[in-house]
């Protein structure tokens, strides 16, 4: 009997500390890990929704960029912090795909996901020199040339856009080596060889392209989503192009380690939402052709594990997963 009194009267100040705690959340400043290098584009967001949540919270929000591993070490360092509310980060959509190809044990049930707050839609561009009408076109000429005679480029090998392509070749009845996959640092510089005729398609976002495309150097065939993108009214889907029931975005979220408290989730959730909404946010992301998404907690979980088991597939199909 004297042990159960000790039992309660312990509880009960467990749960008062709880309280205290989550109470008087935030306390200190809070680390906001970005996984990939200063400058790009999942960096400017990081910043800019950091800026947006310390004015929410009232503490600093202090910006730290851990780069390396195809994103393996920053998304790292966000699972494998204390889930105290401290350290939150951006993940990004390389959670879906790191783990098939053998770099990482690390998937996205390692996190408590706060919110979606961005997605790109992958889209298909050629250069303007390459004398394509329509997607249709491009089709029919990877069909009629011998296997690997065009090429493709826009991230790494058995990165987001080379899964893109191989997802749409499948959808389209070839093989997913149909095109040949060149390698490199990203959608800028595999824009940069396309103009310089070294490959012939980038299926990267069409946001990364719009300097190009803007400059009349590239064109935009077709976009890799349900409806046509708002910033790109004119370019018809895969859907309408050729009948391709194949969709692909990069999106970026808001995550913290898994195992936040209740009330530190749902205070660190408004924040990111009210962040999300602000007027600074939506201005930056507009006027950079980002395209603006929301989905928070469990819906925005959904979303995640959906394109998990689908790059999944995809990247066995293609021989990219381990």
């Amino acid at each position: 009997m004297q042990f159960t009194k000790y039992a309660v009267a312990l509880s009960g100040l467990m749960t008062l500390a709880g309280a205290a705690h989550a109470e008087g959340y935030p306390e200190r400043p809070i680390q906001l890990i970005v996984p990939w290098g200063a400058g790009g584009g999942t960096d400017a967001v990081g910043r800019l929704l950091g800026a947006e949540i310390q004015k929410e919270l009232g503490v600093p929000v202090n910006v730290v960029n851990r780069t390396g591993g195809s994103g393996v070490v920053g998304h790292s360092a966000i699972a494998n912090a204390d889930p105290d509310g401290y350290t939150i980060g951006i993940m990004t959509i390389e959670i879906d795909m790191m783990h098939w190809q053998g770099l990482t044990e690390l998937t996205y049930e390692d996190y408590d996901i706060l919110a979606i707050v961005n997605a790109d839609p992958g889209g298909v561009m050629v250069s303007a020199d390459a004398g394509y009408d329509s997607v249709a076109a491009l089709l029919d000429k990877i069909k009629s040339e011998p296997k690997g005679t065009l090429k493709a480029s826009g991230t790494g090998q058995g990165g987001i856009w080379h899964v893109g392509l191989a997802g749409w070749l499948l959808s389209e009845g070839l093989d997913p080596d149909q095109v040949t996959f060149v390698p490199s640092q990203g959608a800028a510089p595999g824009l940069t060889d396309m103009v310089a005729g070294g490959v012939d398609i980038v299926p990267s976002s069409l946001a990364e392209g719009r300097s190009m495309i803007d400059a009349g150097r590239v064109v935009p065939l077709a976009s890799m989503s349900a409806e046509r993108q708002g910033a790109f009214p004119d370019v018809p889907t895969l859907a309408e192009g050729t009948g391709s029931d194949w969709t692909i975005a990069v999106w970026r979220s808001v995550v913290a380690p898994d195992g936040l408290p209740d009330d530190v989730k749902a205070k660190l959730m408004a924040a990111v939402e009210a962040a999300y909404n602000s007027d600074e946010y939506q201005t930056f992301m507009k006027d950079r052709g980002f395209g603006l998404r929301w989905a928070a907690g469990d819906d925005a979980k959904a979303i995640v594990a959906a394109d998990d088991a689908s790059f999944g597939e995809v990247m066995k199909k293609a021989g990219l997963a381990k």
